[in-house]
């Protein structure tokens, strides 16, 4: 594989917020701002190394996604990096990823860096989920992050 191919086990978002990293912070960790830009569900998420919740949306059987994400929260820097493992309630599925957030300061702004990792390339409904997640982290998501960043 070239190094310009994308790797087929994560997704890598690079994004540039025009909000100091301590907003940016605030909208990632704090339940009330999650859940105007993450699923339903991410309101019940805790800033605690261990802590659990389940997040909710439509089940898409072409990638074998039950709608329902079991979340743990796994590591984090306080204002600077969040790292949480997703499962899919289905024991049938065998998405097994984690998501990390890392923030660096960039001029009056801030550089949000994401990294989806766990993807089975040699699975297909994993290879499509990767496909649609890619493409959802770059349009729908950021866009609706901005959105809340740019409400308060």
């Amino acid at each position: 594989m070239s190094t310009d191919e994308p790797d087929p086990t994560r997704i890598t978002v690079d994004q540039f917020l025009p909000h100091p990293p301590a907003k940016v912070w605030r909208a990632l960790t704090e339940p009330e701002l999650i859940r105007r830009w993450m699923m339903p569900g991410s309101e019940d998420f805790q800033l605690r190394i261990g802590h659990r919740y389940a997040m909710t949306s439509v089940p898409r059987p072409n990638t074998n996604f039950s709608g329902t994400v079991d979340v743990e929260v796994l590591d984090y820097a306080d204002g600077r990096m969040l790292s949480v493992r997703w499962t899919d309630r289905d024991p049938a599925n065998a998405a097994d990823w984690t998501i990390t957030w890392t923030l660096e300061p960039e001029g009056r702004g801030t550089r949000l860096f994401l990294v989806h990792e766990g993807f089975d390339p040699d699975d297909p409904a994993q290879e499509m989920a990767r496909k649609i997640m890619d493409g959802g982290w770059r349009s729908h998501v950021m866009r609706a992050l901005g959105q809340v960043l740019g409400s308060y």
